[in-house]
């Protein structure tokens, strides 16, 4: 294996690093708003509402047209394709209302899970073929970092060895794509909350999928410092009859993160994988208090069902109800914000959507 390569040349490395650095300043995180349509059927039939592309437009417009107080608390957007390209009533494209609010659009560029042949129900992501051009266009067209999720399940077999470096390696590939045209990657490999392991085992096999991860980034010479992590917090699975406080699961979740990631890495940026709004602030803050290891990264969140379940509730699909929705969103992101820092009072803050559970089997976006 050759040792012989060059670093990206200075002026990107720059560009690389104020992004992602700008993303995970202090009390920031992310605006996970990429679901894909079929994902955002599913929301707005929850609330009554048609999936109609108009109705998606409506919606993410009651995202982007809410009081500048969202950029103190959201430094960044994950778009969708369709997203990137609508408008607001008055004609305004929404990567402009997002800009102009002082908050970086982003894009999701991968093309959803496929099944891994010869695994246990495991599976890749697909999308890297035309990649390249892709990411040329959406940095022309406004967006400043991208993301790309592979998915692993714990079982009895799983996951594999396979499937692990197959994600490790796409993942890879998809980083240095991104870093050639510009746009920052956000690396999401996510273990999934399903099935009843303990929190032990949850984060042997976080540990054992970011190694393998990191050592794919710097095989494909990644820029670390131009590049973010969106991981799974480590937590038990879903139905495993043992219960863990968040301060254990803050600790498991550092210890994962401070054996495997470089601290060349600015920032790690949550998901919240199917915890209720209020269970994933309270995790992020736990996580931020902890002090059992080294934290050189920012550490905070990357959410889309944990930020925006109480906003479409309260919307509900109903124009008088708008100013209700955004104000929901606002609480969220300010509560998330300051778990970003780790200075949130757990039960401060309630939602329309309440402690409802948003955990998805197999969930795709």
């Amino acid at each position: 294996m050759t040792t012989h390569f060059s670093y990206p040349e200075p002026a990107l490395q720059e560009e690389l690093r104020r992004i992602a650095n700008a993303i995970v300043r202090p009390g920031h995180g992310i605006l996970a708003a990429d679901e894909s349509t079929g994902t955002m059927g599913k929301r707005l039939q929850a609330i009554g509402a048609e999936n109609t592309e108009e109705n998606r437009r409506k919606y993410r417009q009651l995202l982007f047209t809410s009081d500048k107080e969202l950029a103190s608390y959201v430094s960044g957007v994950i778009l969708y394709h369709e997203t990137l390209y609508q408008k607001a009533d008055d004609g305004t494209p929404f990567v402009d209302l997002i800009k102009r609010m002082g908050i970086i659009p982003g894009i999701k560029v991968d093309q959803g899970v496929v099944p891994l042949m010869g695994s246990e129900e495991e599976s890749t992501t697909q999308g890297l073929d035309d990649l390249g051009k892709r990411c040329a266009q959406y940095k022309k067209d406004g967006c400043d970092f991208a993301k790309w999720r592979c998915v692993l399940k714990i079982g009895a077999n799983t996951p594999s060895f396979h499937a692990i470096a197959e994600n490790a390696n796409v993942l890879a590939r998809y980083a240095s794509i991104c870093q050639m045209n510009g746009l920052v990657p956000i690396v999401e490999p996510e273990v999934l909350m399903d099935g009843a392991h303990d929190l032990e085992r949850a984060q042997k096999v976080t540990e054992v999928v970011l190694a393998f991860t990191y050592k794919a980034l710097s095989d494909h010479h990644v820029f670390l410092e131009g590049s973010l992590l969106k991981p799974n917090m480590v937590l038990a699975g879903q139905s495993c009859p043992k219960k863990y406080t968040p301060q254990q699961a803050a600790e498991a979740t550092v210890l994962a993160l401070s054996r495997t990631v470089p601290p060349a890495m600015p920032g790690v940026c949550f998901l919240s994988g199917g915890q209720s709004e209020e269970e994933a602030t309270v995790h992020l803050d736990a996580i931020n208090r902890t002090t059992i290891a080294k934290k050189p990264w920012a550490l905070t969140f990357s959410y889309g069902r944990a930020l925006q379940a109480s906003a479409i509730k309260a919307w509900g699909a109903k124009e008088a109800q708008v100013k209700a929705g955004q104000e929901e969103l606002l609480k969220r992101a300010r509560a998330n914000s300051q778990a970003s820092l780790g200075q949130y009072a757990a039960g401060t803050v309630s939602g329309a959507a309440g402690q409802q559970g948003l955990f998805v089997k197999n969930h795709q976006y």
